[in-house]
């Protein structure tokens, strides 16, 4: 089978189309044949070497959706042919087939095509872990989705006007801001004009936000600290740098900071929020954004992309 393969760590360029063998399930293993995989900002984290080596060569990719092909022994309520997405993978999700831990399937709804269960797992489950277990946010709260044009954040907007929240949403383009909005974001900013947070707070009737999720808390941190309400959380789902603020912007508030990574989920949690997606999905309250779809072959195309400024829904892998 085709899949890509990374010997060594650096730009992405690294990432190369070759054969493999094909994969062969083991007692508690699926075989899935991918239909589509979703590229994440973190596979670019991993190909580059910021985030530890692991063992070389390896396929990227957690995300994935398509169909099962084979079950090893021991698996019950999984059968070939069924429609499935992702939540990690054995091998790698960047191939014709991915190998997967029978714990790491979850059924498909029907009305979600496969290029949109590419962008399940860790969109959604980031998202949801983000605004319901790390801020612990409640219906009725205000929420703002700084960098809401993205993968996660097109979820967290989805997911946060679901659930009855005040939704604020930023975009740095026209096209992302009318992407935010039809999301279910009650209002959208440009986060390039001056005194947009302000903006914000003034059309949250001069109240700061009770939950601020941050995509980029090097940039964005400290101003959100300043625009958070009492008790307010800042939870951080991305970050490319160090950060410099003032303690004193969240003492008087009596606010906190949370780092948000979704692998330290247990596993209670990891399975309340598929069956929470799993609902949200079939009944069309969340549908994922896909944003642009390549080849397999344009892996090294989708890696330069994801981080790019302008992220639009989600980039996904053709095999």
């Amino acid at each position: 089978m085709k899949a890509i393969r990374v010997t060594q760590f650096g730009d992405p360029e690294v990432l190369q189309l070759t054969e493999v063998p094909d994969p062969v399930p083991g007692s508690g293993q699926v075989v899935v044949q991918i239909k589509a995989a979703g590229i994440n900002p973190v596979d670019t984290y991993i190909r580059s070497g910021a985030y530890g080596e692991r063992p070389l060569p390896y396929t990227p990719g957690s995300d994935g959706a398509g169909t099962v092909e084979s079950v090893g022994e021991g698996v019950s309520g999984i059968q070939p042919g069924d429609r499935v997405y992702t939540a990690g993978s054995l091998s790698g999700t960047y191939a014709e087939k991915a190998l997967c831990d029978a714990s790491q399937i979850h059924p498909l709804p029907s009305n979600i095509s496969f290029s949109q269960g590419a962008g399940v797992f860790v969109p959604f489950a980031t998202a949801h872990y983000a605004l319901y277990h790390r801020a612990k946010g409640l219906p009725g709260e205000s929420v703002l989705v700084h960098g809401a044009t993205g993968g996660v954040g097109t979820a967290a907007v989805q997911i946060a006007h679901a659930g009855g929240f005040v939704v604020f949403g930023t975009g740095g383009t026209e096209r992302g801001r009318e992407l935010v909005a039809e999301q279910g974001a009650d209002f959208v900013l440009d986060h390039h004009a001056d005194g947009y947070l302000d903006e914000a707070v003034a059309l949250n009737g001069g109240k700061g936000f009770d939950v601020i999720l941050e995509m980029l808390a090097n940039v964005n941190l400290e101003r959100d600290l300043e625009h958070l309400a009492d008790n307010g959380r800042v939870a951080v789902i991305g970050n490319r740098g160090t950060v410099e603020i003032d303690p004193r912007q969240a003492m008087r508030r009596d606010a906190s900071i949370l780092g948000v990574l979704l692998m330290n989920a247990d596993e209670k949690t990891a399975a309340g929020i598929h069956a929470a997606l799993f609902a949200g999905l079939s009944n069309g309250a969340l549908k994922p954004i896909v944003g642009r779809e390549l080849p397999l072959s344009a892996a090294a195309q989708g890696h330069a992309d994801v981080r790019a400024a302008g992220a639009y829904g989600k980039i996904v892998l053709i095999p």
